[in-house]
């Protein structure tokens, strides 16, 4: 009889995908964003309690990193692409940039969203001691963050999460 024999390796499946189960669903709980306190180049003091209901992506940034400079554009055009549907971006430069290149660097490119300067290194604290740029954060309207990419993104595949983080309620 050949039940017996095919009993133990199904079991055995079994239980390996109410493995994968848990382990997908552990996987599937996301970390809160932190609040943070922040000021814009303009000196206006903003915190993130005003991004509830909006999809944000958080882009940590120097001047003085030519990856951070060379997907700046891309940067624009997802935030143009989305901002009219509840899509918000955040520019922060690390503590280590000075705040005049900064400042001319926004202008020059004319960057379309909120920059932030991190002087004292704290925002980059709450993010989980971000230290290499760029480090991006896409955070979901419940302020869950959502992925975290170190160097610069996939932009096809952002597009097409903030597509889905846009639709959810």
């Amino acid at each position: 009889m050949k039940l017996p024999r095919l009993l133990a390796p199904a079991l055995l499946l079994a239980a390996l995908a109410g493995g994968g189960l848990f382990a997908y669903q552990s996987l599937n709980q996301r970390e809160l964003a932190p609040t943070v306190n922040y000021v814009l180049l303009n000196g206006a003091k903003v915190d993130s309690s005003q991004w509830a209901g909006k999809v944000m992506l958080v882009n940590f940034w120097a001047t003085s990193c030519t990856t951070c400079v060379k997907e700046m554009p891309q940067i624009i055009a997802t935030h143009e692409k989305f901002q009219a549907r509840g899509f918000d971006t955040l520019a922060v430069a690390m503590s280590y940039d000075p705040p005049a290149f900064v400042a001319n660097f926004a202008e020059s490119r004319k960057l379309p969203f909120s920059v932030a300067i991190d002087n004292t290194g704290d925002i980059a604290r709450q993010f989980g001691k971000i230290q290499l740029t760029p480090t991006t954060l896409l955070i979901n309207k419940r302020g869950e963050i959502v992925k975290r990419y170190v160097g610069e993104p996939d932009f096809a595949a952002l597009h097409s999460l903030v597509e889905k983080l846009l639709a959810e309620s």
